[in-house]
């Protein structure tokens, strides 16, 4: 996992279940904004940065 930390610690830190974070990562599942907010918050990094738009997500 990206900056070191485990699937787990970033699902306590995000508030959201280990699944949940797996179903993201595997892209099985679109997490909403205030999710991501908090993901990238928790990974240090930009939004932009974990998810981008796909011309399949665009149609």
């Amino acid at each position: 996992m990206a900056g070191g930390m485990t699937q787990e610690e970033l699902a306590r830190t995000a508030g959201v279940s280990r699944q949940t974070i797996v179903a993201v990562e595997r892209g099985r599942y679109n997490p909403s904004v205030k999710l991501a907010l908090k993901l990238a918050r928790a990974l240090l990094v930009r939004v932009g940065d974990l998810f981008e738009l796909t011309e399949e997500d665009d149609g």
